[in-house]
C-alpha cells in the first residue's frame, strides 16, 4: 500500500498509478451529492441542459453535510452507502467524471464502467462526518438549495482521507 497526495483538478496519469489499497490525501474541490442530485444531473444530461458544474475529470462525494456549526465551512460530512447511486454513476463517468467517492460495495456495471472510463472509486471511512468536517477549507451550495442537505455542495478539502476500493483490481 502507497500513500499519494492529489491535488484536484485530477490527471489522468495520476489515476493510473493507483491500486487497490493505497492510501489518497486529497486536496482541492470536490463536489457532494447524493441520490436526489444524481437523479437531477441525469435528468439535465438527458435534456441537453448545463448541470451545475462541469464533470470533466471531476470528483463526486456521496455525501449529504449537515448544517454548519458557527465560525465554520460545514458540519458532518461523512460518505453515504455509494450503491445508491448505482444507477447514476455510469451515465456520470461516461460524461467525464473520474473520482467517486463513499462508502460499501459497487454493483458489477459500475465497476465495470469504472474500468471502462479509467475512473476510480475510493472509499472513505464510515462513521467519521466529523473528521470529515474537520479536511474541509470551505464549502458552497452550488445547485438545488431546495434538496437541503442533498444539494451539490461545492467542497475544498485538504487531506481528504480515502483508500482506492479493492473492487478496483
Amino acid at each position: 500500500m502507497k500513500t499519494y497526495r492529489i491535488n484536484t483538478p485530477i490527471k489522468q496519469e495520476e489515476l493510473q498509478k493507483l491500486k487497490a489499497g493505497d492510501k489518497v490525501l486529497l486536496s482541492g474541490t470536490i463536489y457532494t451529492a447524493r441520490d436526489a442530485a444524481h437523479k437531477r444531473m441525469i435528468n439535465a444530461l438527458e435534456n441537453h441542459q448545463t448541470l451545475p458544474f462541469d464533470l470533466e475529470n471531476q470528483i463526486i462525494y456521496y455525501c449529504g453535510p449537515s448544517p454548519a456549526r458557527d465560525g465554520l465551512p460545514i458540519g458532518a460530512a461523512g460518505p453515504t452507502t455509494s450503491t445508491r447511486m448505482d444507477t447514476y454513476t455510469p451515465t456520470l463517468l461516461a460524461n467525464g467524471v473520474k473520482m467517486v467517492i463513499g462508502k460499501g460495495e459497487r454493483s458489477q456495471g459500475v465497476i465495470d464502467s469504472l474500468k471502462k472510463n479509467e475512473a476510480i472509486y475510493l472509499i472513505a471511512i464510515g462513521g467519521a462526518g466529523a473528521f470529515y468536517a474537520n479536511k474541509v477549507v470551505s464549502s458552497e451550495i452550488i445547485a438545488w438549495s431546495d434538496l437541503g442537505a442533498e444539494a451539490v455542495y461545492k467542497l475544498e478539502v485538504k487531506d481528504f482521507l480515502c483508500f482506492v476500493s479493492d473492487q478496483m483490481n
